[in-house]
Protein backbone atom coordinates (compact mmCIF):
# COMPACT_ATOMS: atom_id res chain seq x y z
CA UNK A 1 0.00 0.00 0.00
CA UNK A 2 1.41 3.62 -0.94
CA UNK A 3 0.65 6.54 1.89
CA UNK A 4 -0.09 9.39 -0.12
CA UNK A 5 2.57 11.48 2.55
CA UNK A 6 5.22 8.68 0.96
CA UNK A 7 4.05 9.54 -2.40
CA UNK A 8 4.71 13.50 -1.76
CA UNK A 9 8.28 13.19 -0.20
CA UNK A 10 9.57 10.62 -2.92
CA UNK A 11 8.18 12.88 -5.95
CA UNK A 12 9.90 15.89 -4.27
CA UNK A 13 13.13 14.20 -3.90
CA UNK A 14 13.11 12.39 -6.85
CA UNK A 15 11.97 16.34 -8.85
CA UNK A 16 14.74 17.81 -6.84
CA UNK A 17 17.17 15.36 -7.36
CA UNK A 18 16.40 15.39 -11.23
CA UNK A 19 16.55 19.54 -10.97
CA UNK A 20 19.32 19.87 -8.81
CA UNK A 21 21.29 17.82 -10.81
CA UNK A 22 20.66 19.90 -13.76
CA UNK A 23 21.47 23.27 -12.00
CA UNK A 24 24.63 21.54 -10.94
CA UNK A 25 26.08 21.08 -14.30
CA UNK A 26 25.40 23.93 -15.46
CA UNK A 27 27.05 25.99 -12.72
CA UNK A 28 29.74 23.87 -12.74
CA UNK A 29 29.89 24.37 -16.77
CA UNK A 30 29.66 28.49 -16.59
CA UNK A 31 32.54 27.94 -13.32
CA UNK A 32 34.86 26.50 -15.49
CA UNK A 33 34.73 23.06 -13.43
CA UNK A 34 33.23 21.04 -16.08
CA UNK A 35 33.61 20.82 -20.44
CA UNK A 36 30.49 22.65 -22.20
CA UNK A 37 30.67 19.38 -24.15
CA UNK A 38 30.51 16.91 -21.65
CA UNK A 39 28.41 14.03 -21.46
CA UNK A 40 27.63 14.92 -18.10
CA UNK A 41 25.90 18.04 -19.52
CA UNK A 42 23.71 16.87 -22.81
CA UNK A 43 22.79 13.84 -19.85
CA UNK A 44 21.77 16.35 -17.04
CA UNK A 45 20.94 19.74 -18.25
CA UNK A 46 17.64 20.80 -18.20
CA UNK A 47 18.29 22.88 -20.92
CA UNK A 48 18.91 20.24 -23.10
CA UNK A 49 16.26 17.63 -24.67
CA UNK A 50 16.43 13.65 -24.81
CA UNK A 51 17.97 13.50 -21.46
CA UNK A 52 17.58 12.69 -17.94
CA UNK A 53 14.97 15.41 -17.20
CA UNK A 54 13.02 14.99 -20.17
CA UNK A 55 12.42 11.59 -19.31
CA UNK A 56 11.38 12.28 -16.08
CA UNK A 57 9.03 14.91 -16.63
CA UNK A 58 7.97 12.15 -20.08
CA UNK A 59 7.24 9.24 -17.22
CA UNK A 60 4.95 11.71 -15.07
CA UNK A 61 2.98 12.77 -17.56
CA UNK A 62 2.96 9.09 -18.76
CA UNK A 63 2.05 8.31 -15.25
CA UNK A 64 -0.48 11.20 -14.72
CA UNK A 65 -2.55 9.81 -18.16
CA UNK A 66 -2.90 6.81 -16.13
CA UNK A 67 -3.88 7.88 -13.29
CA UNK A 68 -7.24 10.14 -15.10
CA UNK A 69 -7.77 6.45 -17.26
CA UNK A 70 -8.37 4.82 -13.80
CA UNK A 71 -10.37 7.61 -12.77
CA UNK A 72 -12.46 7.38 -15.95
CA UNK A 73 -12.55 3.84 -15.17
CA UNK A 74 -14.33 4.26 -11.42
CA UNK A 75 -17.10 6.46 -13.30
CA UNK A 76 -20.19 6.11 -15.37
CA UNK A 77 -20.39 5.99 -19.06
CA UNK A 78 -21.04 10.08 -19.33
CA UNK A 79 -18.66 11.12 -16.95
CA UNK A 80 -16.08 8.85 -17.72
CA UNK A 81 -15.57 10.47 -21.33
CA UNK A 82 -13.55 13.75 -19.65
CA UNK A 83 -11.48 11.72 -17.26
CA UNK A 84 -10.67 9.75 -20.71
CA UNK A 85 -9.99 12.72 -22.79
CA UNK A 86 -8.23 13.99 -20.46
CA UNK A 87 -6.14 11.30 -20.43
CA UNK A 88 -5.30 11.47 -24.20
CA UNK A 89 -3.75 14.68 -23.75
CA UNK A 90 -1.96 13.83 -21.48
CA UNK A 91 -0.68 10.82 -23.29
CA UNK A 92 -0.02 13.31 -26.29
CA UNK A 93 2.01 15.67 -24.00
CA UNK A 94 4.28 12.86 -22.80
CA UNK A 95 5.05 12.09 -26.53
CA UNK A 96 5.83 16.02 -27.12
CA UNK A 97 7.93 15.85 -24.18
CA UNK A 98 9.82 13.10 -25.67
CA UNK A 99 10.17 14.58 -29.70
CA UNK A 100 9.05 17.99 -29.16
CA UNK A 101 5.91 17.92 -31.51
CA UNK A 102 5.65 22.26 -30.43
CA UNK A 103 8.91 23.19 -32.64
CA UNK A 104 6.84 22.58 -34.97
CA UNK A 105 4.57 25.62 -33.88
CA UNK A 106 7.12 28.04 -34.74
CA UNK A 107 5.67 29.44 -37.82
CA UNK A 108 5.19 32.99 -36.81
CA UNK A 109 8.42 35.29 -37.37
CA UNK A 110 7.95 37.23 -33.95
CA UNK A 111 10.54 38.76 -31.36
CA UNK A 112 11.08 40.09 -27.53
CA UNK A 113 9.29 37.81 -25.20
CA UNK A 114 7.45 36.15 -28.13
CA UNK A 115 10.68 35.11 -29.86
CA UNK A 116 9.96 31.27 -28.81
CA UNK A 117 6.60 31.70 -31.08
CA UNK A 118 5.00 28.26 -30.22
CA UNK A 119 3.59 30.09 -27.38
CA UNK A 120 1.53 32.05 -29.20
CA UNK A 121 -0.94 29.09 -30.47
CA UNK A 122 -0.18 27.25 -27.27
CA UNK A 123 -1.87 30.18 -25.24
CA UNK A 124 -4.66 29.35 -27.88
CA UNK A 125 -5.16 25.67 -27.48
CA UNK A 126 -4.34 26.11 -23.49
CA UNK A 127 -7.39 28.94 -23.39
CA UNK A 128 -9.77 26.35 -25.58
CA UNK A 129 -8.97 23.51 -23.35
CA UNK A 130 -10.13 25.57 -20.15
CA UNK A 131 -13.38 26.92 -21.66
CA UNK A 132 -14.06 22.93 -22.78
CA UNK A 133 -12.96 21.39 -19.07
CA UNK A 134 -14.72 24.21 -17.18
CA UNK A 135 -17.86 22.86 -16.17
CA UNK A 136 -15.90 19.64 -15.75
CA UNK A 137 -13.48 20.81 -13.28
CA UNK A 138 -16.67 23.14 -11.85
CA UNK A 139 -17.81 19.67 -10.67
CA UNK A 140 -15.09 17.71 -9.24
CA UNK A 141 -14.68 17.44 -5.51
CA UNK A 142 -13.57 20.85 -3.69
CA UNK A 143 -9.93 19.66 -2.53
CA UNK A 144 -9.01 17.80 -6.07
CA UNK A 145 -10.87 21.21 -7.92
CA UNK A 146 -8.39 22.86 -6.08
CA UNK A 147 -5.52 20.61 -6.59
CA UNK A 148 -6.04 20.71 -10.13
CA UNK A 149 -6.01 24.78 -10.33
CA UNK A 150 -2.75 24.46 -8.45
CA UNK A 151 -0.94 22.05 -10.46
CA UNK A 152 -2.38 23.79 -13.70
CA UNK A 153 -0.67 27.35 -12.88
CA UNK A 154 2.46 25.82 -11.65
CA UNK A 155 2.70 23.75 -15.24
CA UNK A 156 0.92 26.61 -17.57
CA UNK A 157 2.89 29.21 -15.36
CA UNK A 158 6.42 27.43 -16.26
CA UNK A 159 5.65 25.68 -19.71
CA UNK A 160 3.90 28.98 -21.23
CA UNK A 161 4.65 32.00 -18.85
CA UNK A 162 8.54 31.21 -18.38
CA UNK A 163 9.26 31.08 -21.95
CA UNK A 164 8.59 34.68 -22.93
CA UNK A 165 11.40 36.20 -20.45
CA UNK A 166 13.35 33.09 -21.55
CA UNK A 167 12.54 34.39 -25.21
CA UNK A 168 13.65 37.44 -24.20
CA UNK A 169 16.80 36.59 -22.78
CA UNK A 170 17.65 34.45 -25.58
CA UNK A 171 17.18 37.22 -28.50
CA UNK A 172 19.42 39.32 -26.57
CA UNK A 173 22.07 37.11 -25.14
CA UNK A 174 21.75 33.79 -26.68
CA UNK A 175 21.89 30.54 -24.69
CA UNK A 176 25.63 29.82 -23.94
CA UNK A 177 25.36 31.80 -20.55
CA UNK A 178 24.29 30.89 -16.92
CA UNK A 179 21.31 33.64 -16.98
CA UNK A 180 19.70 31.66 -19.90
CA UNK A 181 20.41 27.97 -17.87
CA UNK A 182 18.68 29.91 -14.76
CA UNK A 183 15.69 30.92 -16.44
CA UNK A 184 15.54 27.16 -18.06
CA UNK A 185 15.91 25.66 -14.79
CA UNK A 186 12.92 27.84 -12.94
CA UNK A 187 10.85 27.19 -15.83
CA UNK A 188 11.95 22.94 -16.23
CA UNK A 189 11.29 23.35 -12.31
CA UNK A 190 8.18 24.47 -11.81
CA UNK A 191 6.78 22.02 -15.04
CA UNK A 192 8.01 19.21 -12.64
CA UNK A 193 6.65 20.78 -9.81
CA UNK A 194 3.02 21.15 -10.93
CA UNK A 195 2.87 17.51 -12.20
CA UNK A 196 4.36 16.12 -9.27
CA UNK A 197 1.02 17.96 -7.10
CA UNK A 198 -1.16 17.20 -10.37
CA UNK A 199 -0.61 13.68 -9.58
CA UNK A 200 -0.92 13.64 -5.46
CA UNK A 201 -4.23 15.08 -6.32
CA UNK A 202 -5.16 11.96 -9.29
CA UNK A 203 -3.60 9.75 -6.23
CA UNK A 204 -5.98 11.44 -3.92
CA UNK A 205 -8.89 11.02 -5.76
CA UNK A 206 -8.75 7.37 -6.54
CA UNK A 207 -8.18 7.00 -2.78
CA UNK A 208 -11.56 8.79 -2.03
CA UNK A 209 -13.84 7.73 -5.01
CA UNK A 210 -12.23 4.67 -6.29
CA UNK A 211 -12.85 1.36 -4.32
CA UNK A 212 -10.27 -0.32 -6.41
CA UNK A 213 -7.24 2.04 -5.84
CA UNK A 214 -8.53 2.86 -2.29
CA UNK A 215 -7.00 -0.56 -1.25
CA UNK A 216 -3.53 0.30 -2.95
CA UNK A 217 -3.25 4.25 -1.16
CA UNK A 218 -3.58 5.11 1.81
CA UNK A 219 -3.62 9.04 4.01
CA UNK A 220 -1.08 7.42 6.81
CA UNK A 221 2.55 7.51 6.52
CA UNK A 222 2.51 4.44 9.16
CA UNK A 223 1.97 1.95 5.94
CA UNK A 224 3.81 -1.33 6.82
CA UNK A 225 4.71 -1.43 3.06
CA UNK A 226 4.95 0.82 -0.22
Amino acid sequence: MVALPRLAWGLAIAGAIVCGAGLAVELSCHTGHLDPDSPWRSGLSLSYEGNLPTWYSAGLLWTAALGLGLCGWSHDRPERKWWVALAAIFLLMSLDESIELHEELYGLALGGALYFSWVVPGAAITLCFCAAYLRFWLGLPTPTRRGFAAAFVIYVGGALGMELPLGLWFERHGNENLGYASLDFVEESMEIAGLSVFLLVIAGYLRDRAPFASRYIDDSSNTSSV
